[in-house]
């Protein structure tokens, strides 16, 4: 997870983390983080599996940044708060769900 200027984060996951930063660091990559330079690591988790990796990133991507922050934090016990709360909507900029759904309006 990074935390881009401006205070949004930015979930994703990748084969080679340093390459990826510095990928994004050098605007070599298009996209959300392209205009929100420069980005600071602020979590990371290595799996065994890229598929269990992609399934992480859906699930962070559709917590709340609160939520977001309490795990930068390794404050579990917020998570799990947060977590019975439900009221995590998603906070990704493409407006997606884990299935690829649209998100119905916010109001």
């Amino acid at each position: 997870m990074l935390h881009c200027a401006g205070g949004s984060f930015y979930v994703g996951h990748t084969d080679n983390l340093e390459q990826r930063i510095g990928q994004h660091e050098q605007g070599i990559i298009a996209g959300f983080i392209s205009d929100k330079l420069p980005v600071k690591l602020v979590w990371c988790e290595c799996f065994t599996q890229r598929i269990e990796a992609l399934e992480m990133e859906r699930r962070l991507k559709g917590w709340s940044r609160a939520k977001k922050m309490a795990l930068i934090r390794g404050d579990w016990e917020n998570i799990s708060a947060l977590a019975r709360n439900r009221k995590d909507d998603p906070s990704t900029g493409s407006g997606r769900t884990e299935e690829g759904f649209p998100l119905p309006p916010s109001g």
